[in-house]
Parts: structure tokens; sequence; C-alpha cells
């Protein structure tokens, strides 16, 4: 048997693992429009854009909207820190309102007067 015929029996059709291999490293685009349309009027219009690569090609080509997407990345961070803040509001209204319902206060008790007299034996006599 020949060199080059051994390898074409060797030689299989690339197996899925390749394909994605190959479409990660160099990328896929599909694209397309969609468009549903009345008696001439465009009454819808979808416009499709799917990109399937890798991150390092991704970025490689200038996409690297996922590093600045406020969802993605520093989500919890701001959840604390909304957190923190709201926290403290709840405790400034929950102050607010104690300080609404509280009682008035009591008027101070009068002290007593020197002297020990009292008013009912003033004015009497015997």
């Amino acid at each position: 048997m020949s060199s080059e015929r051994s390898s074409l029996i060797t030689a299989r059709p690339p197996g899925l693992v390749d394909v994605l291999d190959r479409i990660l490293d160099k990328g896929l685009v599909i694209a397309g429009d969609i468009k549903v349309s009345l008696a001439n009027v465009e009454l819808l219009t979808l416009q499709i854009r799917l990109l399937v690569c890798s991150i390092d090609k991704a970025e490689q080509i200038g996409l690297n909207w996922w590093r600045y997407d406020t969802n993605l990345t520093t989500r919890a961070e701001r959840a604390e820190a909304e957190n923190v803040e709201l926290r403290e509001r709840l405790a400034e209204l929950e102050r607010e309102v104690r300080q609404l319902t509280a009682p008035p206060a009591a008027p101070a008790p009068r002290k007593a007067r020197k002297g020990g007299a009292s008013k009912k034996g003033r004015g009497r006599i015997g």
C-alpha cells in the first residue's frame, strides 16, 4: 500500500471538537434581517447579528463590551453600595418616625414648699 493511499484511509472528516475549535479560533458571523410588511407598509424589522468566537478572538477584533457592562462586572459592588445607602436611609426614617410618634414630655414635678405649712392648716383659727 502506498503512503498516499494510507493517508487517505486514515484521514477522517473533522469531528465536532475540531469544528468548534476552528470556529472559536477564527470566529463565525451570522447576520440576517427579518422584515414584516403588510400592504407595502413595514410593520416590524428585526436585525439579527450573531458572532461566535473565543474571548481572545473577540478582544483582538475590538469586541470587549462585557468588561464595561455594569450589569455584568460591578453588579455585586453596586448592589452592596446600594444596600448600605438604603440601610442608612431606613435608620434615618425610623429615627424620624420615633420622634414624631413619641409621647410629649411630661411636665417636671413641682418642688415642695419650704416651711412645712400646708394649705389646709392656713387661715383657720382654733
